[in-house]
């Protein structure tokens, strides 16, 4: 089970670079685009003030960070942890 959900768009940068450092980290995480699946925005939006910014993860605590750095990930993958 991975700790997190990223969502995401196809043609968001921000979110190809935070996938590719999750990757090399080799965190486990699971990827919803937001244009494909139903209801996936709608998490988004709650998230952000009702605005449909990517990437924003949501963790299994249900909290959410929008556009955070490989460190804020890891940060809370700990703080998760412990």
């Amino acid at each position: 089970m991975s700790a997190f959900t990223m969502y995401t768009t196809t043609w968001c940068g921000y979110c190809r670079r935070l996938k590719s450092q999750l990757d090399r980290e080799g965190i486990a995480f699971d990827i919803v685009d937001i244009e494909q699946q139903p209801g996936a925005a709608e998490i988004v939006e709650s998230a952000n003030d009702g605005n449909q910014t990517v990437p924003t993860l949501v963790y299994a605590d249900g909290t959410a960070q929008t556009n955070p750095s490989i460190a804020q990930v890891k940060a809370k993958l700990e703080e998760l942890a412990a």
